[in-house]
């Protein structure tokens, strides 16, 4: 087994490679004067289980591209199995027709990975469960809950209520209010445009409560502080908000400067720069993605690191 990373984050990957006890593997990542992306793999793949570790986040058609060439360099050299290891799965958003002519970008970049090479992917909260289905190769599908379970238990919340700020997110949301024994509450949402999200009514009671706001992905940050001053002004005594993929861009960052939220809790899927005036925790999800490279190298059970309570986490 070999573990590869691209640029996207090296750190992740390069804690994952610690978490499994092995060092990771030696490559060349450049680029040429013009911007094309060269790639050389420095060691023996040859029938080697080989995964390739690369979050597609900004710039991220430069990491798509990234990741094809470094999986079809892998190809040519031989190994024997290619594990696309995307914490992070962008253009997920687009699964769906719901414009005229409009693509299905999130089924394009399955049918890309495939062409490059992938044999499988590793992947972490999808935005949308059913782009497993896009994919006529074996998809691992884990969820970054375990992580964010053991560090909101250790806070110990008291009346606890997990509020989902759409309709999307109600499964989530109920997933963790079950695993923290809160109540579960829920955002009606009306969207503006791409960037501006009006929200419209609470649906459960969250006076007085501490409230946890939880959603799979924020980038411009509108969905989760419009909902958070909604749910203030109806009173919750705290707020707290729990995302997988933090891809904050500075519009997101300001929002949440301003905004009521007094924590956002977050996972290291995607690179991050420290942003002044935000409290943000980053929790890690090497140890998680490890031990799911394991299991896949030995051919073990992946479901059952997600099994809580007798039932799993989706």
């Amino acid at each position: 087994m070999k573990i590869f990373s691209g640029t996207s984050n090296p750190p992740l990957a390069k804690t994952i490679a610690a978490s499994i006890g092995i060092e990771l593997g030696k490559c060349t990542v450049s680029s040429f004067p013009d911007g094309e992306t060269f790639v050389k793999i420095e060691e023996n793949v040859r029938g080697e289980d080989v995964f390739v570790v690369q979050s597609t986040s900004p710039p991220t058609n430069h990491h798509l591209m990234e990741l094809f060439i470094m999986m079809d360099a892998l190809r040519r050299a031989s190994a024997s199995r290619i594990t696309a290891v995307l914490p992070f799965y962008g253009y997920a958003r687009q699964d769906r027709k719901d414009q005229p002519r409009v693509p299905i970008t999130a089924k394009l970049v399955a049918n890309l990975l495939v062409a490059a090479g992938a044999h499988r992917i590793l992947t972490m909260d999808l935005h949308a469960q059913q782009i497993q289905g896009f994919f006529d190769i074996p998809v691992d599908h884990l969820y970054a809950a375990p992580v964010m379970y053991e560090h909101l238990k250790a806070k110990q919340l008291q009346d606890l209520v997990v509020v989902s700020p759409d309709v999307g997110g109600l499964k989530m949301a109920h997933a963790y209010s079950q695993v923290l024994e809160g109540g579960l509450a829920i955002v009606a949402k009306r969207r503006k445009n791409a960037t501006e999200i009006e929200a419209m009514t609470v649906i459960g009671e969250i006076r007085g409560k501490s409230v946890l706001l939880v959603d799979d992905l924020t980038e411009t940050a509108g969905t989760l502080t419009a909902a958070a001053a909604l749910l203030k002004r109806r009173g919750a005594k705290s707020i707290l908000a729990c995302v997988s993929h933090a891809i904050l861009n500075d519009l997101g960052v300001k929002r949440l400067r301003n905004s009521v939220i007094d924590e956002l809790i977050t996972t290291d899927t995607v690179l991050r720069p420290a942003f002044d005036g935000v409290r943000i925790t980053t929790l890690s999800v090497a140890g998680l993605l490890g031990e799911a490279i394991k299991r896949i190298n030995t051919n073990s059970s992946v479901t059952s690191l997600f099994e809580f309570k007798g039932g799993r986490t989706d």
